[in-house]
């Protein structure tokens, strides 16, 4: 009985701190490594607790969970959609959400308009520990930084960043219906805040036209007005 109480015991301390609800084996990798995904944000209720990492969660901080990344790792998160980025420290572990890499803190999605948006695709990219770098930084000292070519440009528009828009809605009601119908159909969806308040019920994203029509063709006996759209 003595051991099944300390088991308790320890359990509970696990689910009072930040993210961490799962353990994770820290894995080191090097500047310049990139991961691509959906990031998220968190605030209260763990404003004030404790991280994995040990620290005090500050909500207004820049800071980031991941779910491998050593702790005191500096990354740089960049919309796929928009562009934005922010410089953040993973000091918690999480998110553990299907699709999602990283979990922001307020503080880091409000710079890029996540804390509206709630959930953005976003490429995840290590400086190391202590590395300044950002592509605001680098445009004050005149870098341009190479890159894919972004949707929709001439160098190949069948690559990059696309959605599957099933519908746009003024009623949230009808925008939660079409998702929870979408998810259990089996398919990822998302509710995006869009122009004049409108709320979009996409698929995605995804890394290519092909996939996104093939994930459009999958939809449209049920949804027949979905169409593919870039990122942006």
């Amino acid at each position: 009985m003595r051991r099944v109480a300390v088991a308790v015991l320890l359990l509970a301390g696990l689910l009072g701190t930040g993210c961490a609800h799962r353990g994770t084996v820290p894995e080191s990798v090097g500047p310049g490594a990139r991961e691509k995904g959906l990031a998220s944000w968190y605030g209260r209720p763990y404003h004030g607790r404790r991280t994995a990492s040990g620290e005090v969660y500050d909500m207004y901080g820049l800071t980031a969970a991941h779910r491998t990344l050593p702790f005191g790792t500096r990354v740089e998160v960049t919309r796929r959609d928009d562009g934005r980025s922010v410089v953040v420290r993973i000091n918690d572990r999480g998110p553990f959400v299907k699709h999602r890499i990283i979990d922001l803190s307020y503080g880091a999605a409000k710079r890029i308009g996540l804390d509206v948006d709630g959930v953005a695709p976003v490429t995840v990219r290590v400086l190391g520990p202590g590395e300044e770098g950002s592509h605001a930084a680098k445009a004050k000292k005149g870098e341009k930084e190479a890159g894919p070519a972004p949707a929709g440009s001439a160098g190949d528009a069948s690559h990059g960043c696309f959605w599957v828009q099933v519908g746009a809605f003024r009623d949230h009601d009808r925008a939660v219906r079409a998702r929870d119908r979408l998810e259990e159909a089996g398919h990822h969806a998302l509710i995006m805040e869009g122009p004049s308040g409108l709320e979009r019920v996409r698929l995605g994203p995804f890394e290519g036209r092909p996939e996104a029509e093939a994930a459009r063709r999958a939809v449209r006996g049920d949804w027949p007005s979905a169409a593919v759209v870039p990122c942006g």
